[in-house]
């Protein structure tokens, strides 16, 4: 049976048809009827329904023109049956996919019975008030205004709800009795009821009666037919099933295909039938169930007759081109999604791209004879000819193609604009490119060449229906009125309507304008309506009405040239909230992707717009452009966003005025990169590199610039750049603050300024910003432009700090831009670039002051004005929204970051100039170290450089206060937080900050007293003339053959230098430890001028590194010492640091192989200096002397040997003299006076060198005999004794005054033996006379060697270690041995009940000034070289010593780590001064308060006053004694009592003592409270005690890392539960848009924050998939004992587990293994994760286990591999998990 139409006119009275019954309707009776209204007895009939047609009273509201000439049988299926519903009285639901055709057949069934509509367009904003009553203001009284449901209801009209998805749930319900029984309360009073019931009313009462119980009547032709998506396939709000009940459906799906077929070719009739036929095919496939399924959205069908029209014009153009405007596939799927519709493609055909021709260029464009009016014809060259159309023109003049001033045409541009001009022609625009590429430089040159007028309207996400299409606001006399949008401006006069940003906006917005792209129709709030220019003009022409009565019916013209241009950003492939490219959108335009342009484009773009670029520095920076774009590494490409073509320009135009800036400065600065992840970081800077872009400044160099600030004559300069100074006329506004200047932030304002005066905008991106003024957190769109206020009842708006900074001129700082959501900052977006903006009371800012003139409602932009955007940096912590990647490259951006050290430092100075340096030294370092933290996630407060300087005002007020007390003004936040607070006191603590310790916490070393000091013998230096002849000893000079240089690398590694005395003051002053590995061992260490220089020789290294420096130097020497002296090769290395002018530079003496190099460890050379080629023959036991290497020479000698080298550094020679004796050891007690000890007889000789050793002539030495006698015969020697070592230097005379307990002025030396504690040999040896040698005698002598070790066992070496770890400080009067806990009397330092610390050694420091000896531990190394024989043979104790200054050592123990000590005893009482003072002056002692006051009466005869004798406290009065604050008694406060007198009365203050003294009861009671619960828990999971250490053991080591993860965690949670503002509600506080509302009595005008529940239908936030892999093969087990990398992967594992608990919800995780027994060995299931302890460790026990037994083998690859595979797999569009 066929669906027919039939046209009945009963007045015939033969029913014939008019026209023979057909599927397809003929449009000449349609017009017929149309022009004719209809007579009460016509009928339409539809198949077999027959409807009876009404004359409509308002006939302008039926709809006209929508039946189209053919129709398809599909579409008069739907009629017949909307037909039946609405003879049934029944409500219809019209449901089906997204596009005009369900709203077309509605119309359309609207026409054919000549119904007159009520149509509404639902979305998210749409309120109670808009579907049933308004309230409007007229004449100062509130009047009720029906809305479209209760018009259509009285009126008996359809009312057309479309977009039911769209609106909230809340709002529909007021229409489900209306739906149902017909009735609904209205809110002036009146009530409707149904047709019948009111008939019926009727019959019983009087029509008066009904009307003054306000009982309105429902027509009984009134219906509803309601269009939706099927949801939740697509996004929006499910029915309310009581709303749905109501309805009946009608899936209105797309056209069969043959009936879309024909309607093609009627679009199309010259395009073949084939390719009809493909384009179809096509779509439909896009459009099946397996397409869905594939996650791909909808083809856009209905489009396809606009591609057809396209392709009846241009029949050589690309169909793939075409699909890809329809259907952008390439730009919003993913890899996989466009494999897919490519596929279809090529089944099809269609994949045609490469071989048809595209549009080139615009050829010409003209108007006038033969053109139709409103239109332009239009040459677009394609191939190889060319094609003229007309196409809808503006009211200006067009213009050519490539006549613009501004606009650089390129050949991808002119091809876009050529492709534009086609799809103009036939719908509307959308231009889809990433941000900068010139969306909208090509939108207003396609506007130019057309002559239309642009309206730019920015979107942005919380922008409402009203503000796209129509305001309210009120009239002079307070009336409410309707203001329409700038849309709706445009769409009456012909404007071309630029949409910037739809990616914002929210699709329940932008529904609204559905109809207006599809059908050019518009119904507005206030009942206007828009219609289609040929619509409007068949209404007309039918009504017989002229303009101004359809106006005066609220019916206007769309005008036939309007058009949108809609731009936007590209949709993120795979993201749920950022797709916004649906299946809505496609039907809605034509699709245009804005690429980034080709080099040579974008050159010659630079080129046309900044022609003095240098053309070096724009080869460079276009080289590094295009190679971000184009790698394949997705965070150099995330880099690429930031060097936009509008960022080019920016660069080049600043390139072009100062030249001499480099490039590199430039992308870093439009990067950030300071505040750049490291990884994206690093990539930039390889890019860089790459493209041979290098800083042509060094940092450090332009720290030393001059960039001093200056105000002369009205001219400011800045470092370099001069500026005039405004003279403003409102001074109050210009800013006046304290500003203490140093060369980094000068930098930065420098930077600024030149960007300034070339006309920029600033954004400042830093940690956090200081300068504040117009916060704008809460800040909506309306609030940045307009304040709205009520004032005498009308609603005037206030200009905002924007508009009025615009108006005059002024600067605006907009402070914390990154608080404010985005879309509301992105309105700035068209001020900053195009200089238009539209506020909400209807003006207009606009650049160009004549576009101004003598038009109202028009504000000229002041050229003076200027923008400065203050935001934090994006990224953790500062978890506000990415202000620099929605909108940084439209500012010009200035990283402004925390102070550098030294800067800081000199700006707290100003601050603070009494505070001790050291105090400001140690606040800048910890906050330095805290700020990295910050950076890292360790903690999740970034402090400031404002609380520093708190502290330091606080410091200098109060300067008894300590710093430790001072800093808990900034960290008391924090106290209570016990993770974080450990975090920041370790901190705090490694920079030497005492927090948490005690006035008495000092742990000096126990003193035990010296044995006394007694005369033991002489030393006679022998003077016979004849032995001295015999002792002759000459002396030959020759030039060293020098090799070299080589240049080595010199490496700088972080310091992270520790301070000891945190809790506790001891010796110990800081310490820190080597970089290095862990089979390496340290064999010497020596300093100089600060400079600590620590030898290795495993493999052989020098470090170098300053106390108080953060930064260490090394140079490995693996390859320069020669390694084949013997099979096993021990070097032992010593270093002698030279002095002026060879500063920095040190000699390395390897023993064994006599090798000495010289070191340059600023340019990292070094040179091989031979000494003689004979003596270098085999290993042997050669010998340095550098006691005076500060001089330049050293001396080398051999053991056993019989000669000595002398090394001239500077004049490159080396001196040997030939001696009578063989050499056991050399110590050199002065320059010219040197002591020698025989090998084997243990006698010492003293050698005086020549005065002259360099001269030409060889020179000769003497050699005198040293005897040694005993006190007590007075003649003959004593046993002689081998020294450890001899002092250079005399002691001073007050400290040799002191040691020996008499005054005394002598040359002497200290000698240190094993015998004594120290030796004092007084006039040696410049005296003649016999020397005096006094001691301080051993009870027992010390023994060589370590003895038995716990560390070593049994000793390993049968002979004397090499390393004497003895010095002597003469200036503190000590000295300081290292020894073995074997040598130490332990018993006498320790109580007998504790046991001994375990140590490297002990440091014996004897102090000759106070007559005691005192031991102090050395901590025993983390970690040692598993070489311990070879450590065994380097010294007798784990650490080497060398003194640091004149009161302090330095020992480094052979795993490398350094600590530095303070013996001297005038030095440890100025620190321990200082380190009390850091903890401030609070004792204990109560707090006394004292009020001073006049009591008016003046003081009589003194007194005592009378005894209270219940000693009650008296305050004032002169009666009492013991009072405080009276007169004339003996009491305190007061005055003229004859003395004071305390009675015990006073405030008390509970002391920190007191609070920490909490009684021991109550202490133990705490701890058997936490005992019992912890055994409780543990009795729950039935986890046994031990079990729970050894967990506890694994997890506290990754403790701080858990915790770090954590705070991460928590902060991207809370960013995820950010709460947005709810609009539309009846409690909160009051939104400024709905203040008219307000004034006129709705209720729903308030907005409150709440979190923002997800859209219904939108793609679910599905939790992040991980998958930890984890080895747990054989050789884990095998080698856990050598490195522990088992017990550190499961430190991992356990990481993971702990930070992960209870956010299951966002992360779903696993975690397998992979051995020799598997690759997917299951330890973890993302649906069973441990929840506690002991499921976790059974987890880590597993690992164990499993590695263990497990079989050998690898299987990482196939693991890796397997991981990946099932990964992809979940992040399939049908998986259940959200790609990482």
């Amino acid at each position: 049976q066929t669906s027919g139409i039939r046209y009945l006119n009963t007045s015939t009275g033969n029913g014939t048809p008019l026209r023979p019954q057909r599927s397809d309707t003929s449009t000449l009776l349609q017009r017929l009827l149309v022009q004719a209204p209809p007579l009460p007895s016509d009928t339409v009939t539809i198949g077999d329904i027959k409807y009876q047609l009404k004359t409509p009273k308002n006939p302008e509201l039926v709809p006209v023109n929508h039946t189209s000439e053919s129709l398809p049988q599909a579409v008069a299926q739907h009629l017949r049956w909307i037909m039946q519903k609405d003879l049934l009285g029944q409500d219809v639901f019209l449901i089906g996919p997204p596009g005009p055709l369900r709203r077309s057949v509605a119309m359309q069934y609207l026409e054919l019975t000549k119904r007159e509509v009520e149509y509404v367009a639902l979305s998210r904003d749409t309120t109670e008030s808009d579907l049933k009553q308004r309230r409007e203001i007229r004449s100062g009284t509130a009047f009720y205004i029906d809305q479209c449901a209760v018009r259509a209801a009285t009126e008996g009209r359809i009312l057309v709800l479309e977009g039911l998805e769209k609106a909230e749930r809340n709002v529909l319900p007021v229409l489900n009795n209306l739906l149902e029984n017909r009735e609904m309360q209205l809110e002036d009073g009146r009530f409707l009821v149904s047709a019948q019931r009111y008939d019926a009313l009727l019959q019983e009462h009087a029509k008066e009666e009904l009307d003054a119980w306000k009982i309105v009547r429902v027509s009984e032709d009134f219906r509803v037919i309601a269009l939706g998506l099927p949801v939740p396939r697509y996004k929006g709000n499910p029915l309310d099933p009581p709303l749905r009940s109501r309805f009946q459906a009608r899936d209105v799906y797309y056209l069969p295909f043959k009936d879309h077929l024909d309607l093609l070719y009627q679009a199309g009739p010259r395009v073949p039938a084939e390719r009809v036929s493909q384009l179809l095919s096509c779509a439909t496939t896009l459009c099946s169930q397996e397409s869905a399924s594939l996650g791909l959205p909808d083809f856009p069908v209905d489009s396809l007759s606009a591609a057809v029209q396209v392709l009846d014009l241009f029949p050589m153009v690309s169909t793939q081109q075409l699909i890809l405007r329809l259907y952008p596939y390439q730009t919003m799927l993913g890899t996989e999604g466009r494999t897919a519709v490519e596929g279809v493609l090529r089944r099809f055909e269609l994949l045609d791209g490469t071989r048809q021709a595209s549009p080139q260029a615009v050829v010409c464009v003209e108007q006038g004879q033969g053109v139709i009016p409103g239109k332009a014809a239009v040459t677009l060259g394609i191939a190889d000819t060319t094609v003229t159309i007309q196409v809808p023109a503006g009211q200006r003049a067009p213009r050519p193609a490539n006549a613009s001033a501004t606009f650089i045409s390129t050949p991808s541009h002119a091809r876009m604009l050529a492709e534009m001009m086609q799809s103009h022609l036939v719908k509307d625009i959308c231009l889809i490119g990433p941000k900068g590429c010139g969306k909208s430089a090509i939108a207003r040159e396609f506007a130019e060449i057309l002559g239309y007028s642009t309206e730019p309207i920015m979107l942005y996400q919380d922008m409402t229906a009203r503000d796209l299409l129509q305001q309210r606001y009120t009239l002079p006399n307070g009336d409410t009125a309707w203001r329409p949008a700038p849309l709706v401006s445009a769409a009456r006069e012909g404007k071309l309507a630029v949409l910037d940003g739809i990616h914002r906006v929210n699709l329940g917005t932008l529904a609204v304008l559905s109809r207006l792209l599809h059908e050019r129709e518009l119904t507005l709030y206030d009942g206007s309506r828009l219609l289609r220019w040929d619509r409007y003009r068949a209404v007309k022409e039918e009504l017989h009405l002229t303009d101004q009565q359809l106006q005066d019916r609220c019916v206007f013209p769309v005008h036939p040239a309007f058009r949108i241009v809609a731009l936007a950003e590209p949709p993120v492939v795979g993201s749920s909230s950022q797709q916004w490219l649906g299946p809505e959108v496609l039907t809605m335009f034509l699709f245009h992707t804005v690429g980034t342009l080709a080099r040579d484009e974008e050159a010659a773009i630079i080129h046309g717009t900044t022609p003095h670029v240098p053309g070096e520095a724009m080869e460079q920076l276009l080289q590094l452009t295009h190679n971000l774009r184009q790698t394949k590494d997705p965070t150099a490409q995330s880099l690429a966003s930031s060097l936009s073509t509008r960022q080019l320009l920016r660069i080049c135009r600043r390139l072009s005025q100062y030249p001499e800036e480099s490039v590199a400065h430039a992308v870093n600065k439009a990067c950030l990169s300071r505040f750049l992840p490291s990884l994206a970081r690093s990539s930039l800077q390889k890019n860089l590199s790459d493209c041979l872009i290098e800083e042509r400044t060094d940092p450090a160099a332009e720290q030393k610039e001059d960039h001093t600030c200056e105000l002369q004559n009205g001219i400011l300069t800045l470092g370099r750049i001069s500026a005039p100074v405004y003279s403003p006329e409102e001074k109050t506004k210009v800013p006046d603050v304290l500003f203490y200047d140093n060369a980094q932030h000068m930098m930065v304002m420098e930077d600024m300024l030149k960007d300034f005066l070339l006309g920029e905008h600033l954004l400042l991106v830093g940690n956090q910003v200081n300068k504040t003024n117009h916060n704008i957190r809460d800040t909506t769109v309306q609030t940045l432009t307009l304040q709205p206020s009520v004032r005498d009842g009308i609603i005037v708006y206030e200009d905002s700090p924007l508009v009025r900074a615009v108006k005059q001129g002024h600067v605006l700082v907009v402070d914390e831009a990154d608080k404010a959501p985005t879309n509301v900052t992105c309105i700035l977006k068209t001020l900053v670039e195009s200089g238009e903006m539209v506020l909400a009371d209807g003006r207009r800012i606009v650049s160009d002051p004549l576009d101004a003139v003598e038009r109202p409602g028009v504000i000229a932009m002041h050229p003076d004005f200027r923008m400065i955007v203050l935001a934090n940096r994006p990224g953790f912590p500062f978890l506000g929204n990415n202000f620099f990647g929605a909108l940084g490259d439209i500012f010009s951006c200035h990283a402004v970051d925390n102070p550098k050290p030294q800067a800081e430092f000199s700006m707290l100075k100003r601050y603070g100039p009494d505070v001790p340096d050291v105090v400001l030294q140690k606040l800048v370092a910890a906050f330095g170290e805290l700020r990295t933290m910050a950076d890292q996630g360790t903690i999740s407060y970034p402090y400031s450089t404002r609380e520093v300087v708190n502290i330091v005002k606080h410091l200098q007020k109060f300067p008894e206060e300590g710093l430790a007390n001072v800093v808990g003004n900034v960290f008391d936040f924090d106290s209570y937080n016990k993770d974080t607070r450990e975090v920041l006191v370790t901190a705090l603590h490694k920079h030497g900050i005492p927090i948490g310790a005690k006035p008495t916490s000092v742990h000096l070393a126990k003193e035990l007293p010296l044995p006394d000091c007694k005369m033991v013998g002489y030393w006679t230096v022998t003077q016979e003339s004849s032995t001295c002849r015999n002792l002759l000893c000459p002396t030959e000079s020759r030039r060293i053959d020098i090799k070299g240089p080589v240049f080595l690398r010199v490496q700088g590694y972080p310091l992270e230098r520790h301070e000891a005395r945190a809790l506790n003051f001891t010796e110990e002053r800081a310490h820190w430890q080597i970089p290095m590995n862990e089979a390496n061992i340290i064999c010497d260490v020596t300093t100089a001028n600060g400079v600590i220089y620590v030898a290795s020789c495993n493999p052989v290294g020098l470090y170098a590194m300053r106390d108080g420096a953060d930064e260490l130097r090394c140079i490995e020497l693996y390859d320069v010492f020669p390694r084949s002296i013997s099979a096993v090769w021990q070097p032992f290395i010593t270093v002698a640091t030279l002095g002026g002018p060879l500063d920095g530079q040190v000699v390395l003496h390897e023993e064994q192989s006599n090798t000495v190099l010289h070191l340059d460890l600023v340019t990292g050379a070094v040179r091989r200096l031979v000494l003689s080629q004979a003596k270098e023959e085999g290993p042997s036991g050669y010998r340095i002397c550098r006691e005076f290497a500060h001089k330049n020479w050293l001396l080398f000698y051999k053991a056993d040997g019989t000669w000595l080298d002398v090394l001239d550094v500077l004049q490159g020679q080396v001196h040997t003299i030939s001696l009578p004796i063989s050499l056991r050891a050399v110590f050199l007690v002065t320059e010219d006076h040197w002591l020698l000890i025989e090998s084997k007889t243990d006698r010492k000789f003293l050698l005086t060198k020549p005065t002259h050793m360099g001269t030409e002539e060889p020179g000769v030495c003497q050699l005198h005999t040293v005897s040694e006698e005993g006190i007590s015969t007075g003649f003959g020697t004593t046993e002689p004794a081998v020294p450890h070592e001899v002092s250079s230097e005399q002691l001073p005379n007050e400290n040799l005054s002191a040691a020996l307990g008499q005054k005394i002025v002598s040359p002497n030396r200290l000698v240190c033996s094993p015998s004594a504690y120290a030796d004092i040999v007084v006039g040696f040896p410049e005296l003649l006379s016999p020397s005096e040698v006094y001691s301080f005698k051993r009870a027992r002598s010390l023994t060589e060697g370590r003895g038995r070790d716990l560390f070593f066992g049994s000793s390993h070496r049968s002979g004397p270690a090499k390393r004497v770890n003895c010095v002597t400080l003469v200036q503190a009067n000590q000295v300081v041995r290292a020894l073995p806990p074997t040598q130490v009397p332990l018993g006498d330092i320790y109580p007998k009940d504790v046991t001994p610390p375990m140590t490297a050694a002990y440091l014996e420091v004897t102090d000759l000034n106070s007559k005691n000896v005192k031991y102090i531990p050395v901590p025993r190394t983390g970690s040692m070289s598993p070489y311990t024989a070879w450590i065994s043979k380097l010294s007798d104790t784990d650490v080497v010593i060398a003194p640091l200054g004149s009161g302090g050592v330095v020992t480094v123990d052979m795993g490398g780590y350094v600590r530095l000590w303070e013996t001297g005893l005038d030095k440890l009482q100025r620190s321990l001064l200082e380190w009390r003072n850091m903890i401030g002056s609070e004792d204990g002692r109560p707090i006394q308060i004292t009020v001073q006051r006049d009591s008016g009466l003046d003081a009589n005869s003194p007194k005592h006053g009378k005894t209270d004798p219940n000693n009650a406290p008296h305050i004032g009065g002169n009666q009492w004694a013991g009072a405080t604050g009276g007169r004339d008694t003996a009491g305190l406060g007061g005055k003229g009592g004859p003395y004071r007198l305390d009675a015990g009365h006073k405030v008390y203050q509970v002391s920190q003592e007191e609070k920490d003294a909490v009684p021991e009861h109550v202490k133990r009671a705490a701890r058997e409270m936490a005992e019992k619960a912890f055994k409780e828990r543990l009795k729950e999971i039935a986890m046994s005690e031990y079990d729970a250490d050894t967990y506890q053991r694994i997890s506290s080591a990754v403790r701080r890392q858990v915790q770090s993860l954590r705070i991460i965690l928590d902060s991207l949670q809370a960013k995820g539960k950010e709460r947005q503002w709810l609009k539309n509600q009846a409690l909160g506080e009051l939104d400024d848009a709905k203040i008219i509302d307000g004034l006129t009595g709705e209720k729903a005008i308030y907005k409150r924050r709440e979190e923002l529940e997800p859209e219904l239908g939108s793609p679910q936030q599905k939790p992040k998939r991980l998958r930890l892999l984890a080895d747990i093969s054989g050789s884990m087990y095998r080698f856990n004992g050598v490195d522990g990398r088992l017990e550190r992967s499961m430190e991992a594992v356990c990481m993971v587990m702990e930070a992960l608990e209870s956010y299951e919800h966002k992360f779903k995780y696993d975690i397998t293994g992979h051995s020799g027994d598997g690759f997917n060995i299951e330890l973890v299931t993302c649906d069973k994760v441990p929840k506690n302890n002991k499921h976790r460790l059974k987890v880590l026990k597993t690992m164990h286990a499993h590695s263990q037994f497990c079989m050998s083998g690898d299987y990482t690859l196939e693991a890796t591999e397997h991981a990946v595979r099932e990964l992809r797999m979940v992040y399939s569009p049908m998986g259940g998990y959200e790609r990482v």
